[in-house]
């Protein structure tokens, strides 16, 4: 490394009063930590990576998922794969490094943008010293702008639902949402949990239903675990307890995050929220979709295009090794499922608000 610039080591970008005192990607220069959510809310434990490998790898074992968070992590894999490339054959070992990251996981998009800015600028270096600064350099930028996403989705999402500071409204509401799309899936703040943040700390949130999340419990385990940390009301609930909880008439917001948006509104996100939208739809609940604009793909024209990441069925037919069904069941176990754009009612991303999302509001806001 060309030691006339110090490595930029990032604990928590930009961290202001506005940004969650939750983190799930440390930056250190010379390696990245991750946050191993497999093992919360009972543990607690960080790992240490000094390779591209080892952050595919984690990023296909879940050690950190979640969209925002997955390109962030690949996007420091790139920087890592530089900082200890041989010197030789140096283009190879990045090029490489690029390919491995890019096969961790199939559907959110994240992953791809994130590695495409890596490989725009790697391909404008002509020198392994310039690579080192200048990869490492676009991958704090990556993780910064994030937050930066997050936060000014929070400002767009309250004004499109009348509750910014200027409507005068201070009567507050309880949500609802699926899956986990907090600081620990993000740069450090949250998408859909970001606009739930917001909302707590405007005094206009009385209380967040959160759905478990099965098979990997995000709800439960993660987003759960993040506003209870954070002092925010929290009511976990079964995924089959949400049609109840809408019945009841409380919730006026589904609010949940995305993989992959394309271009005609349609949404992937985390399986169950596409009955959420059916759900939120019968009972005359908005539906709010928060995402960083990475997430929109629009050279895919809609959700039959999206490629739907399948795990093995072990994950459904137990949890930590101990059985919940019979030993050899055949498993459907899809990662994420679509919600057609027809059930939604607002995509918020920091560029902006589509509202009743279609081909014509989404190539307004993304061309």
């Amino acid at each position: 490394m060309n030691n006339s610039k110090e490595s930029r080591s990032l604990h928590t970008p930009s961290s202001g009063p506005r940004a969650s005192g939750t983190v799930a990607i440390r930056w250190h220069g010379t390696s990245l930590e991750l946050l191993d959510q497999r093992l919360l809310p009972a543990q607690e434990h960080w790992i240490t990576l000094e390779g591209a490998s080892s952050v595919a790898q984690c990023i296909q074992d879940m050690v950190v998922r979640g969209a925002p968070a997955i390109g962030i992590s690949a996007a420091y894999g790139v920087a890592l794969a530089a900082r200890h490339a041989g010197g030789g054959d140096w283009q190879t070992e990045i090029k490489q490094a690029i390919r491995e990251l890019s096969v961790s996981r199939p559907t959110a998009v994240n992953l791809f943008w994130a590695l495409q800015r890596m490989e725009r600028v790697f391909d404008d270096c002509g020198a392994l010293s310039d690579a080192q600064i200048r990869l490492e350099d676009e991958a704090v930028t990556i993780h910064q702008e994030d937050l930066a996403a997050n936060l000014a989705m929070a400002d767009h999402a309250l004004e499109a639902m009348g509750l910014s500071a200027e409507s005068g409204c201070d009567t507050p509401i309880s949500v609802l949402t699926h899956c986990n799309t907090g600081a620990l899936a993000t740069g450090g703040y949250g998408t859909a949990l970001g606009v739930i943040r917001r909302l707590h700390e405007r005094k206009l949130l009385k209380q967040v239903y959160a759905d478990e999340t099965r098979p990997w419990l995000q709800g439960s385990r993660l987003t759960a675990w993040e506003l209870v940390r954070d002092g925010i009301p929290v009511t976990l609930n079964a995924d089959g307890a949400a049609a109840a909880i809408l019945a009841a008439g409380e919730v006026r917001w589904v609010i949940v995050g995305a993989d992959r948006i394309t271009a005609n509104g349609d949404v992937a996100n985390k399986i169950g929220t596409y009955s959420l939208a059916v759900l939120a739809r019968y009972h005359k609940v908005g539906f709010m979709v928060v995402a960083p604009s990475s997430t929109v793909d629009m050279s895919l024209q809609s959700g039959a295009d999206i490629p739907i990441e399948e795990r093995e069925g072990t994950e459904v037919r137990e949890i930590r090794g101990i059985p919940l069904a019979p030993e050899g069941v055949t498993v459907f176990n899809p990662v994420f499922d679509v919600t057609p754009a027809s059930l939604i009612d607002l995509i918020v991303t920091e560029k902006g608000v589509v509202q009743n999302p279609g081909i014509t509001g989404m190539h307004a806001l993304f061309g």
